[in-house]
C-alpha cells in the first residue's frame, strides 16, 4: 500500500507542459528570433505581452458523477483520492498533444472526466474496477499525462460518467534481482524518479523518451514507448520482460523468464493496449549495469544523402555498438544552430563562436553548403574507456568514408543536457499564435529517402492549398537492422482560433497519409489514442484491424475501459 495521497503526486500545469516555473524564452537568441520571423512571419520582437491562462476565467462543465458513484468510490479510496475539483478534472481530461493543448488553452473542454482516482495498491485498482463496471463507468488510466495521441481525453460523445485513475501513487521499485538483471516497479514511477533510484545502485534501464520528465514506466508500457537510446536499450516491447494487469475478470500475469512458447503472445497484446485491456498495475523491466565511460560525439556531413549512408554503415557495423544514432536533415540542422546560437559574453563562449566559425569557413571552402544542406549528426558510446576509444575510432572512419567530419563531444555535451527542453518550446509558439508538433514513422533502409522527400512534398503541398507559411525539419533516430525512425517537425501559424484545429490536421493529415502511402508505419512510438485512429486500418489491414477489434470487444463487451482509443467503438 502507498504511503502517499494525491496531493504528493506529481502533474503538470493544466495548460502547457512542465512546471509552472520552466518555460523556453528568446532572450539572446537572436538567430531564432531570425528564423521564425523568415520562415513562419512570426515577428518575435514586438510580439505583444504573453498573457498565463487562467482557468477562472474559463468555463469548466460540472461533473457529471453521480453521488451513489462518489460514495462506492471514496468508501474504497479514501475521500482525499477522489478528486472532482475543476483543475483536476481539466489536467487529467487532456494529454499535451497539439489539439489537446489548444482546446484546453481557449476553454474548448468539450467532454471532461468527471471524477480523478489514486488508488495505492492493485486492492485499490481491483476495486475501483467493480465500481466501474457495477454502475457503468468509464474509465481510463493515466500516467504522466505526457501522450501526444489523445490517449487520455474522453470521448466528446461519451454520456455515462468518466473516471480518471492516475496511478501516481503506486511508484515503487518493488524488487531489484541483481542475478537476473530484473526489476519490479510500479507502473506510476515517473522516469526519474526510477532512474535515479536506479543509478543509486549501480543499475539504468537506459529508456529515455523525449517525454521522460513527465512520463511514468507504466505508461511507456501501454503506449509502446521507444527512447532516444533505443540503439543499445531497446524498445520498450525489449525493455520490459513481464507484466501485471488488472482486468474485471482478475489478475493477467506475464512471466519475466527468456523465451515465450504458448501461443500468441499475451505480453504482446497487453503492450500498447492503452488501457483498453485492463489496468497496469506491475512491469518487469530488464536493467543494466551503468558503463564506466559515456560520451556523445557530433559529426556533421553535407547533406542528407551522404548522412543517411553513414547512418546506415554504423548501423550495420560489426565492431561498434552505440547507444544511439541520430541525424538532423539540412533544415533540422539550421534550426537547431539557430536555437543554440548566443551572442557570446563570455571570454570562453567567444572562443567557441570563433572555432565555430573556422569550421564553418573551411567547410564552405571545400564546397559545402553550410546554410541549408549540411547535417548535424549525434552518435553515443558507452563503455570502458577502451571500448569507447575503440569505437569513436571505427566511427570517425566510417563518417569520413561518407563525405562527413568529427566536430568532437563539446557539441554532443550541449545536446545530451538540452535533450528534454523541447516541449516548452512548443508552449512558447502556442503562446505566439503558432503550431509546432511532429509526426514519426518507421521506414526501411531502402525507403527512408523516398519518404524523408515525400513528405516534405505533402506538407509544402498543403500549406501552399492553405495560403499558409510553414517550416518542416526531420531527423533520423532509432536505428536497426533494416530501418530506422523518422521523425519530422512542423510548424506554421495558423489564420484564426476558429480555423486554427480545420488547418493543423490538413497539415498532419497530409503527412500522415504519406507514411502509410508509402508502406512506413502511422508512428513509430507516439501511440494510437485518437490522433491517429484514422489510419489504423491501413497500417494493420482490414483483417489485422478485426482481429484487434474482436480482442477489445472480448475483454470489455460493456466499454467500460477507456473506449475509442486505437480504433473506435
Amino acid at each position: 500500500m502507498s504511503n502517499t495521497t494525491a496531493a504528493d503526486v506529481k502533474r503538470h500545469k493544466w495548460w502547457g507542459w512542465g512546471l509552472d516555473d520552466v518555460s523556453f524564452s528568446v532572450e539572446n537568441r537572436p538567430a531564432f528570433v531570425e528564423l521564425a520571423q523568415r520562415e513562419v512571419g512570426v515577428d518575435l520582437v514586438n510580439a505583444p505581452e504573453v498573457v498565463e491562462p487562467d482557468l477562472s476565467a474559463l468555463d469548466v462543465p460540472a461533473s457529471r458523477l453521480p453521488e451513489a458513484a462518489r460514495e462506492a468510490l471514496v468508501a474504497a479510496l479514501g475521500e482525499t483520492e477522489v478528486r472532482t475539483d475543476d483543475e483536476f478534472r481539466v489536467l487529467h481530461s487532456f494529454g499535451r498533444s497539439l489539439p489537446d493543448l489548444f482546446r484546453v488553452r481557449t476553454g474548448d473542454f468539450g467532454r471532461l472526466v468527471d471524477a480523478i482516482v489514486y488508488p495505492g495498491s492493485e486492492e485499490d485498482i481491483a476495486a475501483v474496477l467493480r465500481i466501474v463496471l457495477e454502475q457503468d463507468l468509464v474509465l481510463i488510466p493515466y500516467g504522466g499525462g505526457s501522450c501526444i495521441s489523445g490517449s487520455v481525453t474522453p470521448d466528446v460523445a461519451e454520456e455515462r460518467p468518466v473516471v480518471t485513475m492516475n496511478l501516481g501513487r503506486m511508484d515503487r521499485i518493488l524488487e531489484i534481482d541483481d542475478t537476473s538483471g530484473l526489476a519490479r516497479i510500479q507502473p506510476g514511477m515517473y522516469g526519474p524518479d526510477m532512474e535515479e533510484q536506479l543509478q543509486e545502485k549501480g543499475w539504468t534501464v537506459g529508456h529515455f523518451p523525449d517525454s521522460f520528465t513527465y512520463s511514468t514506466v507504466g505508461g511507456w508500457a501501454a503506449t509502446r514507448s521507444s527512447g532516444m537510446q533505443s540503439d543499445k536499450y531497446g524498445d520498450i516491447e525489449d525493455i520490459v520482460r513481464g507484466l501485471r494487469m488488472l482486468h474485471p475478470e482478475g489478475v493477467a500475469v506475464t512471466k519475466p523468464i527468456p523465451g515465450r512458447d504458448s501461443g500468441p503472445s499475451v505480453h504482446e497484446m497487453i503492450l500498447g493496449s492503452e488501457g483498453r485491456l485492463g489496468v497496469i498495475s506491475e512491469v518487469t523491466v530488464q536493467v543494466h549495469r551503468r558503463t564506466p565511460v559515456r560520451q556523445v560525439i557530433g559529426y556533421m556531413y553535407p547533406d542528407w544523402e551522404h548522412g543517411i549512408r553513414g547512418m546506415h554503415a554504423i548501423a550495420r557495423s560489426t565492431d561498434v555498438s552505440p547507444t544511439f544514432t541520430r541525424l538532423s536533415d539540412g533544415p533540422e540542422t539550421k534550426f537547431s544552430l539557430a536555437l543554440s546560437s548566443k551572442i557570446p559574453t563570455t571570454t570562453k563562449a567567444k572562443v567557441s563562436a570563433k572555432v565555430q566559425d573556422g569550421i564553418f569557413a573551411y567547410l564552405r571552402s571545400q564546397g559545402w553548403d553550410t546554410s541549408e544542406e549540411m547535417c548535424l549528426s549525434y552518435v553515443c558510446f558507452e563503455g570502458s574507456k577502451a571500448s569507447v576509444e575503440q569505437q569513436k575510432a571505427i566511427v570517425k572512419k566510417i563518417v569520413k568514408a561518407n563525405g562527413g567530419v568529427t566536430l568532437g563531444a563539446s557539441v554532443g555535451k550541449v545536446y545530451d543536457q538540452k535533450k528534454f527542453d523541447t516541449p516548452y518550446l512548443r508552449d512558447f509558439l502556442l503562446d505566439h499564435g503558432v503550431f509546432g508538433d511532429v509526426c514519426d514513422t518507421g521506414a526501411t533502409w531502402g525507403s527512408i529517402n523516398e519518404v524523408h522527400a515525400k513528405v516534405y512534398e505533402a506538407f509544402e503541398r498543403t500549406q501552399a492549398e492553405q495560403d499558409l507559411p510553414g517550416f518542416m525539419f526531420c531527423h533520423m533516430s532509432h536505428s536497426y537492422h533494416a530501418g530506422a525512425c523518422l521523425y519530422f517537425t512542423f510548424a506554421f501559424p495558423y489564420s484564426s482560433e476558429e480555423q486554427a484545429l480545420e488547418q493543423y490536421y490538413r497539415a498532419k493529415s497530409a503527412v500522415q497519409q504519406t507514411f502509410v502511402d508509402l508502406g512506413s508505419t502511422v508512428s513509430h512510438h507516439h501511440a494510437v489514442g485518437i490522433e491517429h485512429r484514422p489510419w489504423i486500418e491501413q497500417d494493420l489491414g482490414p483483417v489485422g484491424r478485426r482481429m484487434v477489434e474482436g480482442l477489445f470487444a472480448a475483454t470489455d463487451p460493456g466499454r467500460n475501459l477507456n473506449p475509442g482509443k486505437v480504433l473506435e467503438g
